[in-house]
Protein backbone atom coordinates (compact mmCIF):
# COMPACT_ATOMS: atom_id res chain seq x y z
CA UNK A 1 0.00 0.00 0.00
CA UNK A 2 2.01 2.95 -1.48
CA UNK A 3 1.88 6.86 -1.13
CA UNK A 4 1.06 9.35 -4.02
CA UNK A 5 4.62 9.40 -4.78
CA UNK A 6 4.96 6.46 -6.49
CA UNK A 7 2.30 7.82 -8.90
CA UNK A 8 3.60 9.25 -12.28
CA UNK A 9 3.26 13.23 -12.22
CA UNK A 10 0.38 14.47 -14.40
CA UNK A 11 -0.58 17.84 -13.67
CA UNK A 12 -3.33 18.37 -15.74
CA UNK A 13 -5.01 15.38 -13.77
CA UNK A 14 -4.44 17.13 -10.24
CA UNK A 15 -6.95 19.17 -10.19
CA UNK A 16 -9.46 16.20 -11.17
CA UNK A 17 -8.35 13.32 -8.99
CA UNK A 18 -8.74 15.17 -5.80
CA UNK A 19 -11.10 17.92 -6.76
CA UNK A 20 -13.51 15.13 -6.51
CA UNK A 21 -13.31 14.89 -3.42
CA UNK A 22 -12.79 17.80 -1.22
CA UNK A 23 -14.38 16.81 1.98
CA UNK A 24 -12.90 13.63 2.59
CA UNK A 25 -9.30 14.83 1.79
CA UNK A 26 -9.60 17.67 4.45
CA UNK A 27 -11.22 14.73 6.99
CA UNK A 28 -8.78 11.51 6.53
CA UNK A 29 -5.67 12.82 5.15
CA UNK A 30 -2.92 13.72 8.02
CA UNK A 31 -1.52 17.01 8.87
CA UNK A 32 1.82 17.95 9.72
CA UNK A 33 3.43 18.08 13.13
CA UNK A 34 4.45 21.66 14.88
CA UNK A 35 7.90 20.22 15.18
CA UNK A 36 8.27 20.49 11.22
CA UNK A 37 6.96 23.87 10.93
CA UNK A 38 9.10 25.04 14.77
CA UNK A 39 12.19 23.77 12.19
CA UNK A 40 11.23 25.28 9.08
CA UNK A 41 11.38 28.45 11.31
CA UNK A 42 14.78 27.96 12.93
CA UNK A 43 16.22 26.73 9.02
CA UNK A 44 14.81 29.40 6.94
CA UNK A 45 14.69 32.07 9.47
CA UNK A 46 11.09 32.48 8.68
CA UNK A 47 9.09 36.21 10.35
CA UNK A 48 6.07 37.46 10.37
CA UNK A 49 8.10 40.11 7.72
CA UNK A 50 8.63 37.12 5.19
CA UNK A 51 6.68 35.83 2.27
CA UNK A 52 5.51 32.32 1.60
CA UNK A 53 4.28 31.12 -1.78
CA UNK A 54 2.83 27.31 -0.92
CA UNK A 55 2.41 25.29 -4.40
CA UNK A 56 -0.60 22.81 -4.47
CA UNK A 57 -2.36 24.14 -0.36
CA UNK A 58 -5.08 21.22 -1.51
CA UNK A 59 -7.51 21.73 1.63
CA UNK A 60 -4.75 24.02 3.86
CA UNK A 61 -3.64 21.61 6.07
CA UNK A 62 -0.15 22.91 6.04
CA UNK A 63 -1.32 26.10 4.95
CA UNK A 64 -2.77 26.61 8.30
CA UNK A 65 0.48 26.21 10.47
CA UNK A 66 2.33 28.77 8.06
CA UNK A 67 -0.81 31.41 8.34
CA UNK A 68 -0.21 31.18 12.26
CA UNK A 69 3.47 31.85 12.13
CA UNK A 70 2.38 35.04 10.84
CA UNK A 71 3.77 35.32 7.33
CA UNK A 72 2.13 36.41 3.99
CA UNK A 73 1.17 33.28 2.40
CA UNK A 74 0.06 32.85 -1.21
CA UNK A 75 -1.14 29.56 -1.97
CA UNK A 76 -1.89 28.18 -5.26
CA UNK A 77 -3.95 25.20 -5.58
CA UNK A 78 -5.50 23.81 -9.61
CA UNK A 79 -8.24 22.45 -8.10
CA UNK A 80 -11.48 25.26 -7.82
CA UNK A 81 -13.31 22.62 -4.92
CA UNK A 82 -10.50 22.22 -3.07
CA UNK A 83 -9.38 26.02 -3.46
CA UNK A 84 -13.02 26.60 -2.29
CA UNK A 85 -12.76 24.94 0.96
CA UNK A 86 -8.87 26.33 1.70
CA UNK A 87 -10.25 29.66 1.14
CA UNK A 88 -13.40 28.82 3.67
CA UNK A 89 -11.37 26.96 6.10
CA UNK A 90 -8.66 29.50 5.83
CA UNK A 91 -11.01 32.75 6.13
CA UNK A 92 -9.58 33.63 9.44
CA UNK A 93 -6.22 34.07 8.60
CA UNK A 94 -5.86 37.83 6.50
CA UNK A 95 -2.44 36.88 5.34
CA UNK A 96 -3.52 34.28 3.16
CA UNK A 97 -4.38 34.28 -0.85
CA UNK A 98 -5.32 31.28 -1.99
CA UNK A 99 -4.78 31.68 -6.17
CA UNK A 100 -6.29 28.65 -8.25
CA UNK A 101 -4.28 27.68 -10.85
CA UNK A 102 -1.66 25.00 -11.97
CA UNK A 103 2.18 26.25 -10.57
CA UNK A 104 3.19 25.77 -14.29
CA UNK A 105 0.53 27.95 -15.44
CA UNK A 106 -0.06 30.44 -12.48
CA UNK A 107 0.74 34.19 -13.22
CA UNK A 108 3.31 35.87 -10.60
CA UNK A 109 2.94 39.21 -11.42
CA UNK A 110 6.57 39.97 -10.56
CA UNK A 111 6.28 38.77 -7.07
CA UNK A 112 9.47 36.99 -5.57
CA UNK A 113 9.02 34.86 -1.91
CA UNK A 114 11.19 34.13 0.42
CA UNK A 115 10.19 30.72 0.95
CA UNK A 116 8.25 28.09 -1.25
CA UNK A 117 6.61 25.05 0.41
CA UNK A 118 5.31 22.14 -1.30
CA UNK A 119 3.20 20.44 1.01
CA UNK A 120 2.75 16.73 -0.53
CA UNK A 121 2.50 18.15 -3.60
CA UNK A 122 5.56 18.32 -5.99
CA UNK A 123 5.88 15.29 -7.15
CA UNK A 124 2.56 16.52 -9.83
CA UNK A 125 5.21 18.96 -10.87
CA UNK A 126 6.65 18.74 -14.11
CA UNK A 127 10.56 18.85 -13.39
CA UNK A 128 11.54 20.06 -16.55
CA UNK A 129 9.98 23.29 -15.78
CA UNK A 130 9.06 23.48 -12.10
CA UNK A 131 12.55 23.25 -10.30
CA UNK A 132 13.53 26.36 -12.57
CA UNK A 133 10.25 28.08 -11.53
CA UNK A 134 10.72 27.76 -8.66
CA UNK A 135 14.12 29.34 -8.33
CA UNK A 136 12.55 32.36 -10.22
CA UNK A 137 9.90 33.43 -8.18
CA UNK A 138 12.38 32.84 -4.99
CA UNK A 139 14.18 35.93 -3.93
CA UNK A 140 18.02 36.00 -4.11
CA UNK A 141 18.92 33.70 -0.38
CA UNK A 142 15.18 32.20 -0.37
CA UNK A 143 13.90 28.56 0.46
CA UNK A 144 12.75 25.91 -1.13
CA UNK A 145 10.75 23.54 1.21
CA UNK A 146 9.10 20.02 1.03
CA UNK A 147 7.11 18.66 3.12
CA UNK A 148 5.91 15.13 2.90
CA UNK A 149 4.92 11.84 4.18
CA UNK A 150 6.05 8.60 3.99
CA UNK A 151 3.90 5.24 5.06
CA UNK A 152 6.07 2.94 6.88
CA UNK A 153 5.84 -0.26 8.99
CA UNK A 154 7.64 -1.53 12.19
CA UNK A 155 8.80 -4.78 12.83
CA UNK A 156 5.68 -7.45 13.99
CA UNK A 157 2.90 -4.54 13.79
CA UNK A 158 -0.22 -6.05 12.23
CA UNK A 159 0.09 -3.69 8.89
CA UNK A 160 -2.97 -3.16 6.57
CA UNK A 161 -1.43 -4.16 3.35
CA UNK A 162 -0.12 -7.44 4.76
CA UNK A 163 -3.79 -8.31 5.42
CA UNK A 164 -5.34 -7.24 2.70
CA UNK A 165 -2.76 -8.29 -0.32
CA UNK A 166 -5.14 -11.09 -1.40
CA UNK A 167 -7.77 -8.78 -1.85
CA UNK A 168 -6.09 -6.30 -3.31
CA UNK A 169 -5.08 -8.89 -6.22
CA UNK A 170 -8.33 -10.10 -5.92
CA UNK A 171 -9.92 -7.07 -7.28
CA UNK A 172 -7.36 -5.32 -9.04
CA UNK A 173 -4.54 -8.12 -10.09
CA UNK A 174 -1.20 -7.46 -11.06
CA UNK A 175 -1.01 -3.17 -10.27
CA UNK A 176 2.39 -1.87 -10.09
CA UNK A 177 1.37 0.35 -7.26
CA UNK A 178 0.33 -2.38 -4.60
CA UNK A 179 3.22 -3.18 -2.39
CA UNK A 180 4.43 -3.38 1.66
CA UNK A 181 5.55 -0.29 2.86
CA UNK A 182 8.80 0.16 3.81
CA UNK A 183 10.24 -0.79 7.10
CA UNK A 184 10.38 2.44 9.16
CA UNK A 185 14.97 2.35 9.55
CA UNK A 186 14.85 1.76 5.76
CA UNK A 187 13.38 5.18 5.28
CA UNK A 188 15.61 7.13 8.05
CA UNK A 189 18.57 5.95 5.80
CA UNK A 190 17.51 8.34 2.82
CA UNK A 191 18.31 11.45 4.25
CA UNK A 192 20.08 13.16 1.57
CA UNK A 193 18.59 14.92 -1.30
CA UNK A 194 14.93 15.49 -2.29
CA UNK A 195 13.78 12.33 -1.74
CA UNK A 196 11.91 10.94 -5.03
CA UNK A 197 11.20 13.65 -7.13
CA UNK A 198 13.75 14.71 -9.65
CA UNK A 199 16.88 16.60 -8.76
CA UNK A 200 17.00 20.49 -9.35
CA UNK A 201 20.68 20.03 -10.30
CA UNK A 202 22.76 23.37 -9.59
CA UNK A 203 19.53 25.95 -8.69
CA UNK A 204 19.59 24.74 -4.90
CA UNK A 205 21.90 23.92 -2.63
CA UNK A 206 22.80 21.13 -0.30
CA UNK A 207 19.54 19.28 1.44
CA UNK A 208 18.80 19.54 5.38
CA UNK A 209 16.74 16.63 5.87
CA UNK A 210 14.55 16.21 9.34
CA UNK A 211 12.31 13.11 10.07
CA UNK A 212 8.86 13.06 12.18
CA UNK A 213 7.20 9.73 13.22
CA UNK A 214 3.67 10.44 13.44
CA UNK A 215 0.57 7.95 13.27
CA UNK A 216 -3.26 7.83 12.29
CA UNK A 217 -5.60 5.39 13.59
CA UNK A 218 -8.99 4.35 11.86
CA UNK A 219 -12.11 1.83 12.04
CA UNK A 220 -12.43 -0.44 9.11
CA UNK A 221 -14.74 2.56 7.35
CA UNK A 222 -12.33 4.95 8.62
CA UNK A 223 -9.32 3.14 6.80
CA UNK A 224 -11.35 2.67 3.50
CA UNK A 225 -12.55 6.26 3.30
CA UNK A 226 -8.80 7.79 4.02
CA UNK A 227 -7.44 5.15 1.06
CA UNK A 228 -10.44 6.59 -1.48
CA UNK A 229 -8.45 10.42 -0.38
CA UNK A 230 -5.25 8.36 -2.38
CA UNK A 231 -4.75 9.23 -5.92
CA UNK A 232 -3.67 5.17 -6.43
CA UNK A 233 -7.36 4.55 -5.50
CA UNK A 234 -8.84 7.51 -6.98
CA UNK A 235 -7.68 6.50 -10.20
CA UNK A 236 -9.46 2.94 -10.12
CA UNK A 237 -12.82 2.75 -11.89
CA UNK A 238 -15.40 3.26 -9.36
CA UNK A 239 -16.64 -0.75 -10.12
CA UNK A 240 -13.37 -1.94 -8.85
CA UNK A 241 -12.62 0.83 -6.25
CA UNK A 242 -15.51 0.30 -4.33
CA UNK A 243 -15.68 -3.30 -4.05
CA UNK A 244 -12.10 -3.38 -2.90
CA UNK A 245 -12.32 -0.82 -0.26
CA UNK A 246 -15.52 -2.11 1.20
CA UNK A 247 -13.73 -5.73 1.40
CA UNK A 248 -10.52 -3.93 2.97
CA UNK A 249 -13.26 -2.33 5.50
CA UNK A 250 -14.49 -5.99 6.51
CA UNK A 251 -11.31 -7.53 6.99
CA UNK A 252 -9.93 -4.89 9.29
CA UNK A 253 -13.30 -5.21 11.32
CA UNK A 254 -13.09 -9.24 11.19
CA UNK A 255 -9.23 -9.75 11.59
CA UNK A 256 -7.79 -6.43 13.15
CA UNK A 257 -10.78 -5.48 15.92
CA UNK A 258 -11.89 -2.82 14.00
CA UNK A 259 -8.66 -0.87 14.70
CA UNK A 260 -5.80 -0.39 12.13
CA UNK A 261 -2.60 2.18 11.95
CA UNK A 262 -1.33 4.26 9.13
CA UNK A 263 2.38 5.18 10.06
CA UNK A 264 4.32 8.03 8.53
CA UNK A 265 7.08 9.16 8.79
CA UNK A 266 7.16 12.95 8.08
CA UNK A 267 9.89 14.71 6.47
CA UNK A 268 11.19 17.97 6.04
CA UNK A 269 13.59 18.90 3.07
CA UNK A 270 15.08 21.96 2.75
CA UNK A 271 17.21 23.86 0.53
CA UNK A 272 18.06 27.62 0.11
CA UNK A 273 17.94 28.72 -3.53
CA UNK A 274 21.32 28.81 -5.66
CA UNK A 275 22.15 32.76 -6.97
Amino acid sequence: MTDDRKMPPNPHDLGRVFNEVPELYDRVRPGYPDELFADLVAVTGLDEGSSVLEVGCGTGQATRSLAALGCSVTAVEPGADMAALARRRLASFRNVDVETSTFEEWDDRGRRFDVLVAASSWHWIDPSTGWQRAHDVLSLGGWMALLGHVVVRSPGEPEVYAETADLHERFCPGNPGWGHPPLEDEVRTTDEGWGLVDDPGGLFGPTIVRWYPTVQWFNGDGFADHLRSLSLYRRLDRDVREPLLDAIAERIRTHMGDRASRRYLSVLRVGQRAK
